[in-house]
């Protein structure tokens, strides 16, 4: 179960950093609402990375002019834990339309992105070709990364003309590119590293487990450590 005031207190620690020290207690109203996101079980790296939406765009509009509140983020707290429920397969609970129990429903599919795949081949060379050359992900899965390269720059002169079927087939040669690459950077990882990517991909997932099967918590679990493999190396989605 979520302890939630060491959630809130996570959460401020983390607003106050993005706010460059300054510090925004989380108190009435916005305690509230945070207690509301610690009690849909959503995660605490996924809030953070909602917040981080949020100061991204804020400081596109240009020069700071005041601290920013975590109501200020909901929004984009909510957007990211949908993105991450996907992303797992989880389900939401939502009331009965006739006032029964509470149900579950599929969480809705992505969409595949339309934007050029020649542009999402090119985003992704440049920034797997930045991680090669970091302390953070080169030194221990360079190889990993120039494969994923490499296979890359392959598929580029097709992706301008590709169309249909051919479009799908070649979104479906990224995905394949995709899910090698994070099989080799969880390889690369130590046996501590992989078992305290276990135990957080457990806890974020321990309040969705009472209505998982057991093979959908399966999938779901993998599916979560392989989302923290690649926050881990800092790994972008390929094809995405």
């Amino acid at each position: 179960m979520t302890d939630v005031d060491a959630y809130c207190r996570e959460l401020e620690a983390f607003l106050c950093r993005k706010n460059d020290g300054h510090l925004v207690r989380i108190t009435g109203p916005a305690f509230e609402r945070v207690v509301a996101w610690a009690q849909q079980g959503i995660p605490l790296k996924v809030a953070e990375a909602g917040i981080d939406r949020y100061f991204e765009r804020y400081y596109r509009r240009g020069p700071r002019r005041r601290p920013v509140r975590i109501d200020f983020c909901e929004s984009d707290v909510l957007d990211a834990f949908d993105t991450w429920r996907r992303a797992l397969g989880l389900s939401m609970v939502v009331p009965d339309s006739a006032g029964g129990p509470d149900v579950e429903e599929p969480a809705p599919g992505t969409g595949r992105s339309r934007r050029s795949l020649a542009s999402q081949i090119e985003s992704a060379i440049s920034r797997l070709t930045v991680l090669r050359g970091s302390d953070q992900a080169g030194p221990v899965i360079g190889a990993a990364l120039e494969t994923a390269v490499r296979a890359l720059d392959g598929l580029l002169p097709e992706a301008p003309r590709a169309r249909g079927d051919a479009r799908d087939e070649l979104l479906l040669r990224l995905t394949a590119i995709d899910a090698a690459l994070v099989a080799d950077a969880a390889r690369a990882l130590s046996d501590r590293e992989r078992a305290g990517l276990e135990r957080e991909a457990d806890a974020e997932l321990a309040p969705f487990r009472p209505r998982m099967a057991a093979e959908a918590y399966a999938q779901s679990r993998r599916a979560a450590v392989d989302r923290l493999v690649r926050l881990h190396f800092g790994l972008p989605e390929i094809g995405v």
